[in-house]
């Protein structure tokens, strides 16, 4: 293609997720014309801790992009604009000065800060706090007190682990003292390299992602940093999601490119299925399940299950999310297929459908739907002499059906507005026996799109609004392509005995 001066005629949108870099070229109809993808290797240095090398990631991120303009036979001056999903709460930190990390990415699968987690859910300080909160709380029955009053960490949060960083890493610690040190999630990373340290940012549904960002003042929250013992000038300024972040430098792509939206992945998603009304639900079932529900300008704090979120902020807009999220649900799978319970994870619903029922077995996945059981390993209960590869295969997907169905459920009692469209999206979301066991099981059609990348999508869609590329979400709804729709077809009561099955042996299994 010439190369000389032409339109910016095509937007991009790389996802940066845990498995998977991935990289799309869109047209203005929002048509797919180039692609690429890279794996993504973690790093295991001790048991349970979980790294991604920074540099690694970063040619990952700038190889795909270059792969995928090439592939669409584009030239880098017909890009209107970039934009960036990336894998929520993976963190790290580096000199202010010299831009060197302290570490690498510490991903937010990642366990180093599992007796931290332990001591302070048990400590009497947090015990305090929940009463001071749940007394505020009661008296001015404002949810923004509700989220604190029962507030626990987990290993998930980027908080304990930070926490942990400044505890264990001195280097950190020495350079924060001295106003050196920064903070940042994959996005902030990828800001500051694309512009050679110009840009130090980060975008509200990343921010809100970290737990360390309180959602109801959009500010960083220093109580919470206090009691961690983490310095408040190590965090990077919050911008909207679809925002000219600047340029990427033109040395890194030979031109440079508008960086026109950063996004976490799930609100990318989200945003990808124009899921842009109060009650929209979105079902993302990929490396885990994640199921978020548009509360408009609502933030809904919820005991448990449900967390809230910043969806995006767009101007003068900001869409709150609630999210609950399962946890491994494609590494199941990949097991069954590694341990050649099957070659094809085509071939995955056609074996569960071929058998009437999986025979009584019951697969417990690895963590529940609350994650609260560190020590919950997946198993299978109930084998037979008869049972076969397609009772398994069929036990494994429909794990998947029956923790949609109990994390629906949970949704429905404390989402107090009524839920509308749901459209579902990720790897296993082209599994037809999920889909159609959950729609059963939930009793409500689902609707899955065209492209199941949707996080790339939504990264694309906001960088396209900011650059003008596209003019307002109502010309986004138009470009939705919808491939499959999954109406409910059985009674959920028919799936009662073996759910009632399933529960019993998830009771079994707690603390093995």
């Amino acid at each position: 293609p010439d190369s000389g001066a032409a339109p910016a005629r095509y937007v991009l949108g790389v996802d940066v997720g845990s498995t998977v870099v991935k990289c799309h070229v869109y047209d203005r109809a929002a048509a797919v014309r180039g692609s690429s993808y890279r794996k993504v290797e973690s790093l295991h240095p001790h048991p349970g801790w979980v790294e991604l090398d920074p540099e690694v990631i970063w040619s990952q991120f700038t190889g795909v992009i270059k792969e995928t303009v090439q592939a669409a036979g584009l030239h880098m001056r017909q890009i209107a604009g970039l934009g960036i999903s990336t894998q929520r709460g993976t963190f790290i930190t580096w000199h202010k000065r010299t831009g060197k990390p302290f570490h690498n990415f510490i991903s937010w699968q990642d366990l180093r800060s599992a007796e931290l987690v332990n001591s302070w859910n048990k400590s009497f300080l947090l015990k305090v706090i929940h009463v001071i909160f749940t007394v505020l709380h009661f008296l001015t029955g404002s949810d923004r007190y509700l989220t604190p009053s029962f507030l626990t960490f987990s290993t998930h949060q980027t908080s304990m682990k930070l926490s942990w960083i400044f505890k264990n890493i001195h280097e950190a610690e020495e350079a924060a003292k001295k106003n050196n040190c920064c903070f940042g999630t994959v996005d902030t990373w990828l800001l500051y390299r694309l512009t050679k340290g110009s840009v130090y940012a980060t975008d509200y549904s990343n921010a809100s992602s970290t737990g360390i960002f309180e959602p109801f003042t959009k500010c960083w929250n220093p109580t919470l940093c206090s009691l961690l013992s983490i310095p408040m000038s190590i965090y990077p300024p919050v911008k909207d999601t679809s925002f000219n972040f600047g340029l990427t430098d033109s040395e890194i792509f030979g031109v440079p490119i508008p960086i026109m939206a950063v996004v976490a992945d799930q609100q990318s998603a989200m945003f990808g299925e124009c899921c842009f009304h109060p009650g929209d639900v979105k079902l993302t079932m990929g490396t885990g399940g994640f199921w978020n529900v548009n509360t408009g300008e609502h933030l809904f704090g919820s005991r448990g299950s449900l967390y809230p979120l910043i969806g995006w902020k767009i101007g003068e807009e900001v869409v709150y999310l609630t999210e609950g999220s399962i946890s491994d649900i494609s590494t199941a799978i990949k097991w069954a297929q590694d341990t050649e319970l099957f070659t094809n994870v085509d071939e995955t619903a056609e074996m569960a459908q071929s058998v009437a029922d999986s025979q009584g077995v019951c697969f417990i996945p690895g963590l529940q739907v609350s994650g609260d059981d560190p020590y919950l390993c997946a198993s299978f209960i109930g084998l037979k002499p008869s049972t076969n590869r397609n009772h398994l295969v069929r036990a494994i997907l429909e794990s998947v059906a029956f923790r949609n169905k109990l994390l629906y459920d949970i949704i429905v009692k404390k989402v107090h507005f009524p839920l509308r469209t749901i459209r579902a999206d990720g790897g296993v979301s082209n599994n037809s026996f999920v889909m159609q066991m959950t729609s059963d099981l939930i009793n409500k059609r689902i609707e899955k799109p065209a492209n199941a990348d949707m996080s790339s999508l939504g990264a694309a869609f906001l960088a396209g609004l900011a650059s003008g590329f596209w003019t307002d979400k109502e010309q986004l709804k138009k470009l939705r392509q919808i491939e499959a729709v999954f109406e409910p077809q059985k009674d959920s009561e028919e799936y009662r005995p073996a759910m009632d099955i399933w529960l019993q042996a998830m009771k079994h299994s707690p603390h093995w």
